[in-house]
């Protein structure tokens, strides 16, 4: 396995999705493994996801300090732009709804 990481974000993707590739999974195959949907994983690609960086990391056998240098600190947090933000794990995450009130929003827009 190449380990050495390209810098430039476009180039780094692209390393990802072949390194995936090369050890034969996918960025699909991923997101059925995490039990999300396709675009959670490609989000990584465009913005800070932890959660998803740290399953790619894990896969490829890296850190994700080592493939987003710029998105975690070296001591293995994620960097943040709301650092007060907690992340949901997994499972407290999938037993309770979102905060949002998306499904009262619609029951209601539709009994109205």
């Amino acid at each position: 396995m190449n380990h050495e990481i390209p810098i430039n974000p476009s180039q780094r993707w692209e390393w990802l999705k072949y390194q995936l590739r090369s050890q034969g999974c996918s960025l699909r195959k991923l997101s059925d493994e995490l039990g999300v949907t396709g675009n959670a994983v490609q989000l990584v690609k465009y913005t800070p996801y932890p959660r998803m960086e740290r399953a790619i990391a894990k896969k490829l056998g890296f850190t994700p300090q080592a493939i987003w240098p710029e998105r975690w600190n070296p001591n293995g947090t994620p960097c943040r732009e709301r650092p007060n933000r907690a992340e949901k794990s997994a499972s407290i995450s999938s037993m309770h709804d979102s905060c949002s009130n998306v499904r009262t929003h619609r029951q209601m827009a539709q009994g109205a």
